[in-house]
């Protein structure tokens, strides 16, 4: 232990597995960022646990919870109140609870993608074509945010074709172009940003997205997964002639930021932590 202050109340990232979570390396940095410490731990729970752990950990001087897979449904159903954000998307990754012990749920995931791609990366959304690979919790987690640049179009590509026509249904009633299908949606058109939220990554693989994908000039590439090197789909974009392909560890960091402030009211610099990141 140090002399450096610590931070009131208990944090954690809670899933199932998180072995390998970085939250808790993250925001031990951004409370190092203010002279702080902070009680952040990864926590595994298991599955029909869930609800009854997380309401023990409020009741035991928790302050604030990130929430991984699989339970970010079951968190935003379990909150007392929800932001706008999480409301969208019917899945939250931020716990907190109040005096009263009320629990409210955020989503910062959206936020997260979007400060990497356009703050971080420089990438042009507005007037875009995007296409969005699967249509999981960590997709339905970036849809509004990716709506908010306003892309010319958002398409949907998915293994299962019925989970990305019930997922783009949610968005039918916008003014800006969703639809969503099989991969053979991928096909035709040429894309300008191609983002990969399936968890193929993970086991080094990529989605089976069609020969007839298209890039244009200039595309830009993001898996939303990340490892110690380019994952398989990064190395396709490289391949096919992408502009950029980036992992997503920057966005890991921005929605650790977000939960940050929204927890302590200071945003930290979020710049240091992810150059000391790739370092190690």
């Amino acid at each position: 232990m140090t002399d450096d202050q610590l931070i009131s109340g208990r944090f954690a990232v809670v899933g199932n597995p998180v072995e390998h979570s970085l939250s808790p390396r993250i925001h031990a940095a951004f409370a190092r960022q203010g002279r702080r410490q902070i009680d952040y731990r990864a926590e595994r729970v298991g599955v029909d646990d869930f609800e009854g752990w997380v309401s023990a950990f409020f009741n035991a001087e928790g302050h604030g919870l990130n929430v991984t897979l699989p339970f970010k449904t079951r968190a935003f159903d379990m909150a007392d109140t929800v932001s706008d954000r999480a409301r969208l998307t019917g899945a939250a990754n931020f716990l907190t609870a109040n005096e009263a012990g009320e629990i409210h749920a955020d989503n910062t995931d959206g936020k997260g993608l979007l400060i990497d791609v356009t703050a971080n990366a420089g990438w042009i959304l507005e007037g875009a074509r995007i296409l969005v690979l699967g249509a999981g919790g960590a997709v339905k987690g970036v849809i509004p945010s990716l709506l908010d640049a306003s892309p010319a179009a958002l398409v949907i590509a998915n293994r299962t074709a019925e989970r990305a026509e019930a997922l783009v249904a949610e968005w039918a009633a916008q003014p800006i172009p969703v639809s969503g299908g099989g991969y053979e949606q991928a096909a035709g058109a040429p894309w300008d940003v191609i983002i990969n939220g399936t968890s193929t990554g993970l086991s080094n693989d990529m989605p089976a997205l069609p020969s007839e994908t298209v890039l244009a000039e200039g595309c830009c590439c993001y898996d939303m997964a990340y490892g110690k090197g380019p994952t398989p789909f990064m190395r396709w974009a490289v391949e096919q002639g992408a502009r950029d392909a980036r992992d997503g560890l920057g966005m890991l960091v921005e929605q650790a930021a977000e939960s940050f402030y929204l927890w302590l009211g200071e945003y930290p610099n979020t710049q240091l932590v992810i150059a000391d990141l790739r370092q190690q």
